[in-house]
């Protein structure tokens, strides 16, 4: 009787022990966020004086001060995004039907020959993707950001898509064949409809690297017309930074806020489809 009120003891003392941990873990990973949102309300005098903690009057002016300096960013990051996103599930769906459906020589050769560039980082690419852009004459130029990126970004796409489309029962490609139906018919009407739950896993990977990319826009733009909203926000901050009026930590958080938003909504409304196609299509890899 000694020992089960001792184990019964010991159960619930690693049952405080886990929850504190877990409660730690919640605020060590929510509260920069909450942070950056009191943080965007506040003045000068209020940042310094209250760094940690909520203090009133609320300052919503921040947020009208940032969105006039930043929208013009914003819209360059939906269209840079947009435009590769398009690129990536057109390509990308293409190239994975065709090594899904058809077999041709060097197939499986050619397959792993695309699939090891992921295993090569990013970064070592950096200088002669910018010699070659160069050449081109793209540089300052949006395109400069959509060729890449659509480039780069469809290997992800072409190996998630692959893995889906051939788990597809073969009996729907073989009655449409028998139908009639030409190739660009059954990947319109029957594969994609069926892949919404992939595509949509894809696009929200493809749309996170994408809009939050810095190295690559920050070396291959000059004009603040052309800048994305992370150049762009760096150009924000080193300006106010260095004006006559200090620091605006209020403004530069609410700028921080503004940018996540999008991101926030898109993976609010899709975050369903993404987990769905994680586990349909991810776990056959």
């Amino acid at each position: 009787m000694a020992q089960l009120f001792y184990r019964s003891r010991n159960l619930s003392s690693y049952k405080w022990v886990t929850h504190f941990i877990l409660l730690a873990l919640l605020l060590m990973t929510f509260y920069p966020f909450f942070f950056m949102l009191i943080s965007s309300f506040k003045s000068v005098p209020q940042f310094y004086q209250h760094f940690w903690g909520i203090v009133r009057p609320f300052h919503w002016e921040n947020y009208r001060e940032a969105w006039q300096v930043i929208h013009r960013f914003i819209w360059n990051s939906m269209l840079v995004s947009g435009l590769t996103l398009i690129g990536v599930l057109t390509l990308g769906s293409i190239t994975a039907y065709i090594f899904s459906r058809f077999d041709f020589t060097g197939k499986n050769v050619l397959f792993y020959a695309i699939i090891s560039l992921l295993m090569i980082p990013s970064i070592l690419t950096l200088v002669p993707t910018f010699m070659t852009v160069k050449r081109l004459g793209l540089l300052n130029t949006h395109w400069v950001m959509i060729l890449p990126y659509v480039s780069s970004g469809q290997v992800f796409a072409i190996f998630l898509l692959r893995s889906f489309f051939e788990s597809l029962p073969r009996d729907l490609f073989d009655a449409a064949t028998i139908d009639g139906c030409p190739e660009h018919r059954i990947l319109w009407h029957i594969v994609l409809p069926l892949s919404r739950p992939i595509l949509g896993t894809v696009a929200i990977i493809n749309l996170i690297a994408t809009w939050n990319e810095f190295i690559w826009p920050f070396v291959t733009l000059q004009s603040m017309n052309k800048f994305v909203l992370p150049v762009g926000l760096l150009n924000y901050f080193s300006t106010t930074a260095t004006g006559l009026t200090g620091m605006k930590y209020g403004t530069i958080f609410a700028g921080y806020t503004i940018a996540a938003i999008p991101l926030l909504i898109l993976f609010l409304f899709f975050m369903k489809a993404f987990i769905k196609g994680l586990s349909s299509g991810a776990m056959k890899l």
